[in-house]
């Protein structure tokens, strides 16, 4: 590309006419006086006289300012010029100024590598008694529109010329580089070149670096250069260690995260909410929610109040471990705090409420999302369209869908799969294979979960013959089928005793490297006992353990079924304390199903041997088990303490289970409905007033939701007359709307 010549002004300190010397002086004169007069004259003023001005004011930053302001939308303001301007407001240190007026040179050069416009800032460089500075501000001009490759060329230039630019120049190009998302080894290359012309790096050179880095996924990378930083006495700064704090929390590291935190102390730091916002995050990403509650706990020390990300981070974490009961907490304190949760945070909400069936609250939500004025997005319709589905509510699944149409968001492939689950689960199969033909007609290919969800739904009818139609459709479409594929055809075949068909399908999932669940393995075991062949059975059982495979409550009942029905019970019993005292069960496995039909133990669980221990009064058994369990390591959870709190309630243990009451809420969970009102009720029973005031006063405090506050009231008023039999009615109902903490529900409630 061919440049613009350049205009070379010999001397500026004269004027080469009388006519311009007395239009110089002329405009000079306005320019002092009369600003607004200038336009009359502009028409006269060419590029020699507007940068005869400019010299001429240089010392005068009011007058200079003046003269750019008027000479900006004229056409004798050219990159000569601006450069002159670039100058004199860099002297001035009118940063932001001279920021805008590079920028619209960046823009508006005449050649893409920015020649043209360093030739300019050189050949006017001694007229301003200017410095390197300058460089830096065009440099950084340059990079903030993400002109890299003209930013990188003018400070070649700029060095081959003799001049210097600085530590600024290199940041501001660095920083463009990782905003931009350019591949690291740009990055680096840049930070060679630093080194080699002997550019020391600062903080800020750092900061970019390790952001860069860990923004990529190179963790290692950004380490290193943390160490190299603190190597060259350059001290990191709390934005330094945020960086590799959150680099950490996002790759799940959270123990280093917390490492790194404790040392920002031994430096002389303070973390910022910022810190902790992260490492908050890190935990419920890991599932460590429970640990949320010590951070917090530190940031209240420290004077830092939880703000919208951190109520959201929370509220979203105890959704994905379905503490749904502490989410919605911490949604009604946020909303009192005058915080507004984001459309993740209802999303979330939304999505857990379906997975537990409760349509209405999830409903409430949404429409609570239209009032705050948030838009739902196609994940929170998809989540909507999906709860309807998964109960056979295909009428208001349907609605959803046509609002998720209306407002813009084209269905996906993960909404046509909760639809099609919802007719299969509703057992309108013609129904689900015309969305099938459908969803190819709107240009969505069918995946493996849309013909597995379809294949399954045969198989749970009985109509084999038509899940390997579809079976053999997809293959012949080039979508493999997977584990659950070959799980639900399997499972077919047993339900209808094709036990060699059903060894065939699995060997053939095996030869393809697909991986069988305990779904596939208990299918298996019971079409074997089914048979009569035990022997197997127990073989496959070992079989998923050795390969890592959990046995479910649903395999044991299966098993446990088979051997009594041909009068094994010996080997039933020992299966079924197998799962308590041998090793090869992981420790924290919890089964649920009672196992009825064994002689003196009768649950194949910790919890469900607490349990049967508790309905038949055994509680020194119970505690036995309760206790055995501590010496092996064993943390007891929510259901064990409800169980084994509500059994010692019955018995009239009433010191013992207020003492085990204390212990669970020091640990964090959080009791029952049924736990509470049989423990209230068994303290007034034995005239321990002291204690059901504590205990009480524990329930109306952890009941938060503003609801409930009128319920709360009238608790207060009756305990406070002693109206005990009011106070069990409010208790009962305030339970029934949902209204107290709802932990693991005890294992004999019904009893």
């Amino acid at each position: 590309m061919s440049l613009p010549r350049l205009q070379i002004y010999r001397s500026l300190s004269t004027l080469s006419s009388p006519t311009d010397a007395l239009l110089a002086e002329k405009a000079l004169t306005l320019l002092k006086r009369y600003p607004y007069h200038l336009n009359s004259i502009s028409s006269q003023i060419t590029p020699e006289l507007a940068s005869y001005l400019l010299l001429q004011t240089q010392n005068d930053r009011t007058l200079t300012l003046k003269f750019i302001n008027f000479a900006k939308p004229h056409q004798f303001f050219n990159p000569h010029c601006k450069c002159i301007a670039l100058h004199i407001l860099t002297k001035f240190k009118l940063y932001k100024t001279a920021q805008n007026l590079a920028q619209d040179l960046a823009e508006n050069s005449v050649d893409e590598k920015g020649n043209y416009f360093f030739q300019c800032l050189k050949d006017t460089y001694f007229m301003c008694n200017s410095s390197s500075a300058v460089f830096d501000l065009v440099v950084k001009s340059c990079s903030y529109l993400n002109f890299i490759e003209k930013a990188l060329n003018i400070v070649d230039l700029a060095k081959l010329n003799g001049f210097m630019p600085g530590v600024l120049s290199y940041n501001a190009i660095l920083d463009s580089i990782v905003r931009c998302r350019k591949p690291v080894r740009f990055a680096e290359k840049v930070y060679r070149e630093m080194i080699a012309s002997g550019v020391s790096l600062n903080v800020f050179s750092y900061n970019i670096l390790i952001r860069g880095f860990c923004a990529a996924g190179n963790l290692e990378m950004g380490l290193r250069f943390f160490e190299e930083m603190e190597r060259n006495g350059c001290l990191p700064n709390v934005v330094t260690y945020n960086t590799v704090i959150g680099a950490y929390c996002k790759l799940k590291r959270i123990d280093e995260a917390f490492k790194l935190l404790r040392s920002m102390g031994l430096e002389g730091l303070e973390p910022n909410l910022l810190t902790y916002n992260m490492v908050i995050n890190g935990l419920c990403r890991v599932g460590r929610i429970e640990e949320t509650s010590g951070v917090l706990a530190e940031m209240d020390r420290k004077g830092f109040a939880p703000d919208g990300v951190t109520y959201n981070t929370l509220v979203n974490g105890y959704c994905k471990v379905g503490n749904f009961h502490q989410a919605l907490v911490l949604h009604s304190e946020m909303l009192r705090n005058g915080l507004s949760p984001d459309v993740v945070t209802y999303t979330s909400l939304i999505n857990t409420m379906c997975k537990a069936g409760n349509l209405n609250r999830a409903m409430e939500f949404f429409d609570q999302m239209h009032v705050r004025g948030l838009r739902p997005n196609g994940v929170t319709y998809t989540s909507l369209i999906n709860g309807f589905s998964q109960k056979g509510f295909m009428d208001e699944a349907y609605r959803i869908w046509d609002e998720m149409i209306r407002s813009g968001f084209p269905p996906t492939i993960v909404t046509y799969n909760a639809l099609l689950n919802g007719h299969c689960v509703s057992g309108r199969m013609e129904e689900a294979i015309g969305l099938l033909r459908g969803m190819e007609g709107k240009g969505l290919s069918p995946d493996v979960v849309s013909y597995s969800t379809i294949i399954a739904g045969f198989c749970r009818y009985q109509e084999l013959d038509r899940a390997f139609q579809m079976n053999a459709e997809m293959v012949e479409k080039g979508v493999s089928p997977d584990a659950i594929t070959y799980s639900s055809l399997i499972q077919g075949l047993c339900e209808q005793r094709r036990l060699n068909e059903a060894c065939d399908l699995f060997q053939e999932m095996l030869n393809k490297s697909l991986l069988p669940d305990e779904f596939t393995y208990t299918s298996l075991i019971n079409g074997y006992c089914k048979e009569g062949d035990l022997n197997e059975a127990l073989n496959l059982h070992d079989e998923m353990i050795k390969k890592g495979f959990l046995p479910d409550a649903v395999t044991y009942n299966v098993l446990i079924n088979g051997l009594n029905k041909q009068a094994r019970t010996r080997e039933a019993k020992r299966l079924l304390l197998k799962l308590f005292y041998d090793e090869s069960i992981p420790n924290g496995i919890t089964y649920d199903t009672l196992i009825e039909s064994c002689s003196d133990i009768e649950f194949k669980s910790v919890v469900a041997l607490i349990k049967g221990f508790c309905m038949k009064g055994l509680m020194n058994e119970a505690d036995q088990v309760f206790e055995s369990m501590i010496k092996r390591n064993q943390k007891p959870n929510e259901a064990v303490y409800n169980v084994i709190i509500h059994g010692h309630c019955r018995d009239g243990n009433v010191h013992k289970a207020h003492k085990l009451y204390k212990e669970m809420v020091d640990f964090g969970f959080i009791p029952h409905t049924v736990t509470i009102i049989a423990l209230v009720k068994a303290l007034y029973s034995e005239g321990m007033d002291k204690q059901l005031n504590l205990v009480i006063r524990d329930i109306l405090r952890s009941c938060k939701l503003s609801d409930a506050e009128l319920s709360k009231a009238l608790v207060q008023i009756n305990h406070k007359e002693g109206n005990i039999d009011a106070v069990f009615n409010l208790l009962a109902e305030m339970a029934k709307d949902g209204f107290l903490p709802s932990g693991a529900a005890p294992a004999n409630a019904g009893q």
